[in-house]
Order: C-alpha cells, then sequence, then structure tokens
C-alpha cells in the first residue's frame, strides 16, 4: 500500500557526539524528502558540532574530530535546513524521542524559531515495537529482506527508515494510507516538551519525572516558584526550559 500524502514527509536521522539532549550535538544530519506525487529530495550535511567527539561515539558511526572540522557548525546551516523543512510533517525511526527533540535543540541554541504546532511527527520505530520488537537493521531485514549495509551513516538511515515504513504500510492494512491513520493507530503522544518532562494530561500540563511527577506544572510554580528557578538552572534542554517559561508566563498573566 502506498503512502498517501497530503504534504511533504521528511525522514531525518542525525549522527551526534551522544544522547544527551541538552548537552550533545549533531555531526551528521541527513532528510529524506517523500514529495506528495512520491519522488524524493536528500539533504545531507556534516556539522561541525564545536566540541570533541567522544571516541565511544565515533565508534559507532565512524565520523571523527578531523572529518567535521573543516564542515559547517549547525548554525551556519540552519536557515537552510529550515527552509528544506519547510511546510513538512516529520518522520524517523525513534525520532519523536531523539532526532526530532535534538534537532529542535540545536534550532534554539541558534536563535531559530522552529514552528512545530501544525507539523504531524510518525515514528517508524513504534510502529515496528507495537508489531515486532526489533532494532533497525532487523526491521530492514524483516520489512525489506534486505541488510542494512552503511548503518549509522544518516543518509542510509533515514532512507531505510522511509522503505520500512512504505513496507509497513503493505504488511498492515490497519494503519491505512496516510500520516492521519497511522497517528491514529499509533497514538498521538500528548507531549509539551520534546525531553518529556511535560506532558497532557486531561487537557493540562503535569511533570512527568520527579518529585512532583503528576501534578500540573501550574499549581506546582504558583506554590513552588523556587521551582522554576531551579529548573532553569539545571541541566534540562532549552526547549524544555522554554516550555516550562510559557507555562510560567501564562500563570502569572491569570493571576492579574
Amino acid at each position: 500500500m502506498a503512502l498517501q500524502l497530503h504534504r511533504p514527509l521528511a525522514f531525518i536521522d542525525l549522527e551526534t557526539t551522544g544522547t544527551n539532549l541538552a548537552a550533545d550535538r549533531i555531526v551528521e544530519i541527513a532528510i529524506v524528502k517523500i514529495m506528495k506525487d512520491g519522488t524524493k529530495q536528500v539533504k545531507r550535511k556534516l556539522i561541525n558540532p564545536e566540541m570533541p567527539i567522544p571516541a565511544g561515539a565515533s565508534d559507532v558511526h565512524g565520523i571523527s574530530d578531523d572529518m567535521v572540522k573543516d564542515a559547517p557548525t549547525f548554525r551556519q546551516v540552519a536557515n537552510e535546513l529550515k527552509q528544506f523543512l519547510e511546510n513538512c510533517d516529520l518522520a524517523g525511526y525513534n525520532s519523536n524521542r531523539f532526532d526530532i527533540p535534538l534537532l529542535m535543540e540545536e534550532f534554539l541554541r541558534a536563535g531559530l524559531s522552529f514552528d512545530m504546532q501544525a507539523r504531524k511527527m510518525v515514528d517508524v520505530q513504534k510502529i515496528f515495537h507495537m508489531m515486532e520488537q526489533r532494532t533497525l537493521g532487523a526491521a530492514y531485514k524483516f520489512y525489506c529482506n534486505k541488510n542494512l549495509e552503511g548503518a549509522h551513516s544518516a543518509e542510509v538511515d533515514a532512507t531505510a527508515t522511509w522503505e520500512i515504513l512504505e513496507a509497513q504500510l503493505s504488511r498492515y492494512p490497519q494503519l491505512g494510507d496516510n500520516v492521519d491513520s497511522i497517528l491514529k493507530f499509533t497514538g498521538d503522544d500528548q507531549i509539551v516538551d520534546f525531553a518529556r518532562r511535560f506532558i497532557m494530561s486531561n487537557g493540562v500540563e503535569v511533570f512527568n519525572f520527579g518529585k512532583h511527577k503528576g501534578r500540573p506544572v501550574a499549581e506546582v510554580l504558583k506554590a513552588e516558584p523556587q521551582y522554576y528557578d531551579w529548573m532553569m538552572k539545571g541541566d534540562f534542554p532549552l526547549h524544555t526550559k522554554q516550555k516550562l517559561t510559557e507555562i510560567l508566563n501564562r500563570t502569572l498573566l491569570k493571576k492579574q
């Protein structure tokens, strides 16, 4: 079953210095953009992360400090990437929990606003884990009957993820043939920030970690204003801090 698109769907894969959303940086990005007519456009870039790449990360993706020393920084390519993703829904493999959150952090560090409100996010890993419980390489073998040659190359992984989704549509007719039907099947996460420190519950933002887990964020900020200061000074992602400030400002406006 071919994927029916109402607007382009951009498959994103990142190679990074690590997995900490607040501290780590992108060293390679690949975007495979599937257009409404099924054609694809590809953008791939090595990125200078402006920090040393740990040996453990280089062992995974094969990208060394020497390979990126003359590459542009994210700030230098941020506008180009933003324009390439204009009017696109986003997809990837574990992208809702890692690739998209880290990409949003990089846009924020570059001082660029990247509107996510109207975008839909399809995480192919979520479908796979609901159906089969495997890794990306196994998913590629299972759905596409191919070995994933060049895994941890961002473009290879992003392209493989698109092929897996196409195969999943054929295998599972209950997914339907469009982004909306896929999200109806998998469930659309009611998150507030990409790091999932806050989630929506009954239409209200609540904490999803720590001693206040399950409590409305606005309620905690009213009772313990110092908790806001603690989070803003802490090692939380910029997007988390941005959302926390939005909730605080909204809470203060209601007091007036």
